[in-house]
């Protein structure tokens, strides 16, 4: 068998994972709160035809061995949850996480799901929404009719201004122990596994959690720069490994054209 020729398969399957993960981060790179995601890869099993330390005779052990690798895979696309830059917008429910923290979301079928994306909605009830229209939990409470402003600090401190009076209340966050581990779910949401660990609830700038910022909303957190490096790098790589299969080809193309 010509092992070239499958490893080199595997170079470019595994190089063609890295070209879509690098697009997905390119697509979404004006998408809030959009965490970018990094390609993990692993080499395959070896073939080993003598093994380091076997006995050469004599009681003589071999220095090294013989190892042939059949190729790479991609081990995982994990999320990486570096802050992204905060963009003015003025809205009183643009609300962005600085630091540590996501804000907690009911999703239709009354599972939790949880977000960086902070450009919530009212719905028609006063109930604070994401763009999709599901409930913003963590501890909001539902807006007032003729509220005339809303005010949020930095601790999660909100305060409703109605004509009757004012109401207040504070905001809750969920962290993870490995956020990298959260399912991604689409529309800016994450969903709990159990490689993330359980939600650990807190308010804004204690015990570790980060602060809210009004009238702000975090951007992705994808470098252009650096992504299109990487592109060219996918892309080269991909090239090379097309070029081991080719050169695997001509040679077996040699072998099957000799003659006695």
């Amino acid at each position: 068998m010509n092992l070239s020729l499958y490893s080199a398969a595997t170079g470019m399957e595994a190089q063609q994972m890295n070209l879509n993960t690098i697009s997905n981060n390119l697509a979404n790179v004006n998408t809030p709160g959009f965490k970018r995601s990094k390609i993990e890869f692993q080499d395959l099993l070896y073939q080993k035809p003598r093994g380091a330390g076997s006995d050469s005779g004599g009681g003589n052990l071999v220095p090294t061995g013989i190892e042939m690798g059949n190729g790479s895979r991609v081990a995982a696309t994990s999320k990486v949850f570096t802050q992204g830059q905060l963009t003015n917008t003025g809205g009183q429910l643009d609300i962005a996480i600085q630091g540590d923290g996501f804000f907690e979301v009911q999703k239709p079928d009354g599972t939790l799901a949880y977000t960086r994306d902070g450009s919530f909605k009212l719905s028609s009830t006063g109930q604070v929404t994401t763009n999709d229209g599901m409930p913003v939990l963590s501890g909001f409470q539902p807006v007032p009719a003729g509220t005339t402003n809303i005010s949020i600090a930095e601790n999660g401190q909100v305060t409703y201004q109605t004509p009757s009076g004012s109401q207040t209340f504070r905001l809750t966050m969920s962290r993870f122990a490995n956020p990298s581990g959260l399912g991604s779910l689409g529309g800016n949401l994450y969903a709990e596994t159990a490689a993330s660990g359980t939600a650990e609830t807190g308010n804004p700038t204690e015990q570790g959690f980060g602060s809210v910022v009004q009238g702000y909303i975090e951007t992705s957190n994808v470098n252009i720069v650096e992504e299109m490096v990487n592109l060219i790098v996918a892309q080269r790589a991909y090239e090379i490994n097309s070029k081991a299969v080719q050169t695997s080809d001509e040679m077996l193309q040699s072998v099957a054209q000799m003659k006695r």
